[in-house]
Formats: C-alpha cells, structure tokens, sequence
C-alpha cells in the first residue's frame, strides 16, 4: 500500500512538471537544450574538456536565471536529462505508463543528447552514452542541498530515488555512480552557500584528487 501511494504522488508531480513545459521551465529547458545543441558549444567542445563544458552549462543556466543559483540548479536538471520520458510499471498496481518530460523539439533534442558531457568520472564508460545521465543526478541533489534550509534530505531522497528506480523504472538497476553523483551534488549545493563562485568542475576535480591521493 505504501508503494502504491508513493507511485501515484510520483504521477500528480509529474502532471505538474508536463503542465510547465508551456511556463518558465519549459522556456528554460528549450534555452538551455538549445544552447548544449549550438555550434557554439560544439565548438567549445573541441578544446575544452567535459568538465569544462559541464562549468560552461551551469553558466549559461545562471545568466538565464539571473544569477539566481536555485532556479538554475533546477533549471538544469530537467536541461540534462537524456530522456524525453520516464517509463513506469507500478508492481501493485499492474500499470505501465510514460510520464513525459520537458524538452525541445525532436531535433533539438536528439542533438543536445548527443552532446551532452559523457566523461565526468575516472570510471565513465568509455562508449557513446559514457556518464550522460548522471548530470541530472548531480544538479538535482544540489538543487536540493542548496535549496534546503532546515535539514539536510538530500541523501535519504538520493537513497529513496535510488530504491524507488529500482521498483518503479523499467529496466532500471540501482547505479553507484548515480548515488557518487548524488553525493557530489550535495557537496556543490552546500558549497554554493558558502561561495557562490564555486564551479561543478571543482567539485569533480577535488574528488578525483582525494580519490587517487589517498588511494580510495
């Protein structure tokens, strides 16, 4: 029973995010998928690492939101996520459903997906696809540390996503990268409230270091 009130309070907010995609976050969505589609960041690309892109997303997320960090980090997780819809099966419930998302057009769309930054961790795979979803799992849980004031929940929703994809996504398994990229998320939140100045990339980058540093 509990699962099945926790499926169907996923598909009411969900509703609400389909309804944005004519509001400012279905505006901001199409800017920001646009621009990560552009020959400009293709460009940028060529020179620049994936880190460097993922800085240069973020940016681009902040001077569309006027600087306002926690419209950007929200902003930008739905930008980044690969996918057009969640597919769901509820195991209680017999149901099969695809719960749309916002996105672009379908050529805007399909080329942002292709450019997406893919190799942000040591271990990415190193195919087509690579680490592209885990953008999302990172904004998301620092749009959530960042945005929380009076207790910290981001790791017990990252847990909870985690569990909840595991039931709920078809063919979805739990992904320790998803859970690290969480984890940094949460990191770059509450470092975004002590500096606002404070980049993705660093974050990536000063785990790496600790990571081979100390052997972990």
């Amino acid at each position: 029973m509990k699962r099945t009130l926790i499926f169907l309070l996923f598909l009411l907010a969900a509703a609400n995010i389909q309804n944005a995609q004519v509001t400012t976050l279905g505006k901001s969505v199409d800017y920001l998928s646009r621009y990560i589609a552009s020959d400009e960041f293709n460009q940028l690309s060529v020179n620049s690492n994936d880190l460097a892109l993922i800085d240069s997303i973020y940016k681009k997320a902040l001077n569309n939101c006027e600087h306002d960090i926690s419209d950007a980090l929200f902003i930008l997780t739905f930008s980044v996520i690969p996918y057009n819809h969640i597919p769901l099966a509820s195991p209680n419930l017999g149901l099969r459903i695809n719960i749309p998302l916002p996105h672009s057009i379908d050529s805007i769309y399909s080329l942002k997906n292709k450019r997406l930054p893919k190799i942000i961790f040591y271990d990415s795979p190193k195919n087509e696809f690579g680490d592209k979803d885990k953008l999302a799992h990172f904004f998301g849980s620092a749009y959530l540390a960042y945005s929380s004031s009076w207790f910290d929940i981001t790791e017990i929703i990252g847990i909870f996503v985690e569990d909840f994809e595991e039931k709920f996504y078809v063919q979805s398994k739990v992904d320790l990268r998803d859970i690290r990229a969480d984890n940094l998320g949460n990191i770059f939140g509450k470092a975004l409230k002590e500096n606002r100045n404070v980049l993705p990339s660093q974050v990536f980058s000063l785990y790496h270091l600790t990571l081979f540093r100390y052997g972990l």
